[in-house]
């Protein structure tokens, strides 16, 4: 059969879905376990699909669906986190598996899952009482593995077996082989080679204190794989021969009081089934669907807890154990046991001796042994050369894994200080990332925002068509279909149309009293001729009828000649075939975003523009604007790179300026004429600060047309004039909300949790 594996091709054989759990503590600002219930703004902990509680209110779990790749599953989990470190206040996710400071275990608050699941909340009181609150609060990373359906039907090609047990043997196999093996991962994944002084469990006598807050034996790999760590009181042996096998050793580990339920069976490994997780009736009735690897460190030095190279290499050697030829050695499950003992807790030591079918041999000589043979069977994948080099050089030296890394940083800053700068690295970059979905980066901006929102509450979201930024999201039975953030079901056909439509925008605003400039259409430039005299000596826009963005747009606030406007209808003219003259309203330009019966957010959109430092040339000026993160192209982040092109030259020379002049300290020079944040302008939150005067105006005119989502552009000569003065430019049908979500001044908006009311009220 292997040699079959190694016939298929290769997308089949690396085939398989893959999802990832991670657990790990709420802490505060000094570092001590958040003693708070679980924050509301995550949701409800009893029904949310991504995000929920583990033992106690402050141990958060993050859950992710399954996924056809392994970078995605990790791409989707790193969003997970940065979802939760933003909405815990000034509380951080503490970096490490064994807990924080700890308070005596009677203070620690158990998760309460209230009438939802009353089971939930007498079992954990079961592991209270029996392990202790602090044992329980450990956490780590959780790999949920599966093959594809299509990869078990080629191997099971030409069996004289029956699909359903050839499943469960490839699946029991591996377990068996995982659980043999498993020290390996443990040596080369361990990450928790210390405790803090507060862990006052059954092995803290045994170490020593390395300073005012860590205990260790300064060999220790991985305490929480230990018996100092997560594991049942006696060590337990399921029979993995046979399904049937496995449930009834389990069942029978139940009846004689050794644990609950078989959740309480604290293996390396489970068997799972996609309905109902480990319930044994349905894992008989069902068969393995896929199988949890439980003992893998949080890794401190990783934002997720785990390094994608590290899921790789799990991956790698999930496959290979599949088709290893098993030994017969009688004694292999307590021999497995003593080995990821001796691993965990002596693991730094280069002298440990572990057993293999009964006779001793070095910790090194097997490691590398078994190295080179995964490495061997995977000859045919380069793409995990760099993965193996990294496994060969923490073989070869010790310094090099995560505890040995670990233990000289704790020993140097203390576990406390050390772990809480982790926590807030961690949470930093959350924060430089708030914006992005990882994984959908290539979507714009405004779309990953909706999506991140819709995470947050624990909605489904699939993407239909990257494309066309066409996603779905599901909510119970509710399902809604969205392109691009603001095309919904909310908005009819008509409306949109009437929006495109700039001339019959105007012509409904003006019939409901709302304030809209006078001007006409163009069609060609004999339309321009005739109506010239009656706009020569004011300021006037020309703009394409139908388009977006500011595109095509020209202003001229002090008039123009006859020239300069021609030259303009026919630029607008190159993106519609018809092109609106119309009166320039003075004032700012306001961006009121009308989000059903409201104005969730307004914006004052200031044009591309630099500030001068004495000694850069306006080009360099504008290299250095781009290099704010905040920055890009495409839409894919909450401000656009600012391009020096032919209209830039242009209103560089009406200024008497050239892109390689130098400012002075201070000089402000505008780049556009139009303030589109899409050319690289600026945005300036003025939702708070607006009169509700206006905002009233605004909802008014997206309801003249029968818009629930809509951007109102608005020119206002004056916020602090008493008398109402204004004039509505434009209607956008499909306005950015990446915009007021993420301003370049003023505060942030929650525009996606807005669209979500709208949709799923």
């Amino acid at each position: 059969m292997q040699k079959r594996f190694e016939q298929l091709p290769k997308h089949l054989r690396m085939s398989g879905e893959f999802a990832l759990e991670r657990e790990m503590l709420r802490v505060t600002k000094d570092g001590a376990l958040a003693l708070t219930a679980h924050p509301s703004s995550l949701g409800d902990k009893a029904t949310h699909p991504y995000i929920t509680t583990d033992f106690s209110e402050s141990q958060i779990e993050l859950i992710t669906p399954p996924f056809p790749t392994l970078e995605a599953a990790h791409q989707f989990l790193e969003t997970l986190y940065d979802i939760t470190a933003l909405h815990i206040g000034d509380e951080r996710l503490w970096p490490q598996s064994m807990p924080c400071p700890l308070p005596d275990g009677e203070a620690i608050p158990i998760a309460n899952f209230g009438t939802f699941a009353p089971d939930a909340g007498m079992y954990r009181e079961h592991l209270l009482h029996k392990y202790g609150a602090k044992q329980q609060l450990i956490s780590g990373v959780h790999f949920n593995f599966s093959f594809s359906d299509d990869l078990i039907a080629a191997l099971h090609e030409g069996s004289p077996e029956c699909y359903p047990h050839f499943k469960n043997s490839l699946y029991l196999k591996l377990v068996r082989n995982y659980l043999r093996f498993r020290w390996l991962i443990v040596y080369l994944l361990g990450a928790t080679p210390a405790v803090h002084t507060s862990y006052e469990e059954r092995c803290v006598s045994r170490m020593q204190a390395v300073n005012e807050d860590v205990y260790s034996n300064q060999i220790a790999l991985s305490y929480r794989n230990s018996d100092c760590g997560y594991t049942n009181i006696e060590p337990l042996y399921p029979n993995y021969s046979s399904l049937q096998g496995y449930t009834s050793s389990v069942r029978h580990f139940i009846s004689q009081g050794d644990i609950v339920t078989p959740n309480e069976l604290y293996s390396p490994v489970r068997l799972k089934t996609s309905r109902g997780g480990n319930d044994l009736s349905n894992l008989e009735h069902d068969g393995i669907d896929y199988i949890e690897i439980r003992n893998i460190d949080l890794n401190p030095f990783e934002k997720t807890g785990i390094a994608r190279k590290d899921l790789q290499f799990l991956h790698a050697c999930l496959l290979y154990w599949t088709f290893k030829e098993e030994t017969s050695f009688p004694d292999w499950q307590a021999e497995a046991f003593s080995n990821q003992q001796r691993v965990a807790k002596e693991g730094l030591s280069p002298d440990l001796m572990l057993h293999r079918d009964g006779n001793e041999v070095s910790l090194q000589l097997y490691a590398q042994e078994l190295l080179d043979e995964i490495e061997a069977f995977h000859s045919l994948s380069p793409e995990l050369e760099d993965v193996f080099s990294a496994m060969q050089a923490r073989i070869k030296d010790i310094d090099l894994t995560y505890s040995s890394k670990a233990t000289a940083a704790m020993t140097k800053d203390g576990y406390t200080q050390w772990s809480l700068r982790q926590a807030e690295t961690f949470y930093q970059d959350a924060y430089a990332n708030r914006f992005r979905v990882h994984g959908y980066l290539d979507l714009e901006l405004s779309t990953q925002v909706l999506m991140k929102a819709a995470l947050k509450r624990g909605y489904r979201v699939d993407v239909i068509d990257r494309g066309d930024q066409f996603i779905r999201i599901r909510h119970g039975q509710h399902v809604e279909y969205v392109k691009q953030a603001t095309k919904t079901s909310k908005d009819n056909y008509v409306s949109v149309l009437m929006m495109e439509n700039k001339t019959v925008t105007k012509h409904i605003l003006a019939e409901r009293g709302i304030r809209v400039p006078e001007g006409v259409e163009l069609r060609q430039v004999q339309d321009l001729l005739e109506v010239w005299n009656a706009y020569e000596q004011r300021p006037i826009v020309l703009k394409p009828k139908s388009t977006n963005f500011g595109i095509g747009i020209h202003i001229f606030k002090d008039g123009a000649t006859r020239d300069e406007v021609i030259a303009a209808f026919h630029h607008a003219k190159s993106f519609d075939e018809v092109v609106l003259l119309e009166t320039f309203i003075p004032g700012k330009e306001y961006r009121f975003l009308v989000i059903g019966d409201e104005v969730a957010g307004v914006l004052h959109r200031v044009p591309a523009n630099v500030t001068g430092d004495g000694v850069s040339t306006i080009r360099e000026l504008v290299t250095k604007k781009n290099e704010d993160p905040l920055r890009g192209k495409g839409y894919k982040t909450p401000l656009e790179k600012i391009e020096i092109d032919d209209i830039v030259i242009s209103f560089l020379h009406a200024q008497h300026k050239t892109p390689d002049d130098i400012l002075e300290h201070g000089e402000r020079i505008f780049l556009r004429e139009n303030s589109n944040i899409s050319t690289g302008g600026d945005s300036i939150d003025y939702t708070d600060s607006m009169p509700e005067t206006y905002k009233k105006i605004a909802v008014d005119a997206a309801k003249s047309i029968g818009a629930t989502i809509c951007g109102v552009d608005m020119m206002i000569p004056s916020l602090t004039d008493e008398s109402i003065d204004y004039g509505i430019i434009e209607l956008n049908f499909n306005p950015a909300i990446h915009i007021h979500a993420y301003p370049h001044e003023g505060t942030e908006r929650p525009i996606g949790e807005k669209v979500l009311d709208l949709l799923f009220s």
